[in-house]
């Protein structure tokens, strides 16, 4: 079994932003030369997250609409007490989850025909980090 490993940064203009990666994931597949296994796709810090969805406009508000009702900004988190300020913003990466794994299958994502990956981001406008793990043969 092989691996294969990149980083990417990401630095949000907005304080919550959907960023679609499959180009990049699929590029550090290419990379890899791996044909066959997984890929893992994870988030680095805990106030941002991956999934795998639809890649449509109307969608993505509508998700980030439903985390918004699920966990909204408030400034009576517990968590505030740290001197920060972005309680919601961890709870929002809960409820996403802070990685994926994609088959690979011939050489390519084995995605069903609407599949795209996404970073989430949640606490925005600085650097953040994300790891993707190539695994195979």
């Amino acid at each position: 079994m092989r691996f294969h490993t990149e980083y990417l940064t990401f630095q949000t203009s907005k304080h919550r932003e959907y960023v679609n990666i499959t180009p990049q994931v699929e590029k550090a597949l290419a990379g890899s030369g791996i044909k066959e296994g997984m890929i893992l796709v994870s988030a680095m810090h805990i106030t941002a997250g991956v999934y795998v969805n639809d890649a449509e406009d109307g969608l993505i508000s509508d998700i980030d609409q439903w985390l918004e009702k699920l966990a909204p900004f408030r400034e009576d988190y517990r968590h505030h007490r740290t001197g920060e300020t972005n309680g919601d913003s961890h709870l929002k990466s809960l409820l996403i989850h802070h990685e994926v794994m994609i088959p690979v299958t011939g050489g390519r994502l084995d995605f069903g025909p609407w599949q795209q990956v996404y970073y989430a981001e949640f606490d925005g406008q600085r650097p953040k980090r994300l790891i993707i793990k190539v695994m195979g043969e």
